[in-house]
């Protein structure tokens, strides 16, 4: 991944604006969670103020990755569409204050520098926003398999019914899978 430096109180007081378009390819701890790493995110980073006159930077991110689905392993694809504002202080302290101040946990501070990457900003902002234990909201071959075995095992409780007098085993399911 190649860095892309800002000085981020410059950026803000002259409220500057990037945008851009990057490969998930190019940040490895996005890439290492993705299926495929060869689709794009689209990112805007716009500096200003709040309206308390902190130093502010927002920061957006969209488009779609593919994740391995926890349940039946196979790929599917997460929308991202995430926006966040990022307070700017000028050490920890100072950020600590902010944050007391604020009282808002949808706003978050960090530390600002001459030398800071925003590709791992945008790195962070996805991670953020893929699920934590991504699954298919119905996976699409369980209602197929399910159905399947439902039949398999009609047919051998049937022939396990008639020849032990009406008793079906727990494995007779297993059994015909042989």
């Amino acid at each position: 991944m190649q860095a892309f430096l800002i000085d981020t109180f410059s950026f803000c007081q002259n409220h500057e604006q990037r945008e851009g378009s990057s490969r998930i390819a190019d940040f490895p701890r996005l890439s290492a969670e993705c299926a495929h790493s060869d689709a794009e995110l689209n990112w805007s980073l716009q500096g200003g103020f709040d309206q308390l006159g902190h130093p502010k930077l927002t920061l957006t991110v969209d488009g779609q990755v593919e994740l391995m689905c926890q349940r039946c392993l196979t790929p599917f694809g997460v929308e991202i569409d995430s926006q966040s504002e990022l307070i700017l202080a000028k050490n920890e302290a100072h950020a600590d204050e902010i944050e007391a101040m604020l009282e808002d946990d949808e706003v978050d501070v960090v530390v600002g520098s001459k030398t800071f990457n925003v590709m791992d900003l945008i790195e962070d902002e996805a991670l953020l926003a893929i699920p934590q234990s991504p699954k298919h909201a119905v996976c699409p071959d369980v209602e197929l398999v399910s159905s399947n075995l439902s039949v398999a095992a009609n047919d051998v409780d049937a022939v396990d019914a008639a020849s032990t007098g009406g008793k079906v085993s727990p494995f007779a399911v297993l059994k015909k899978l042989q």
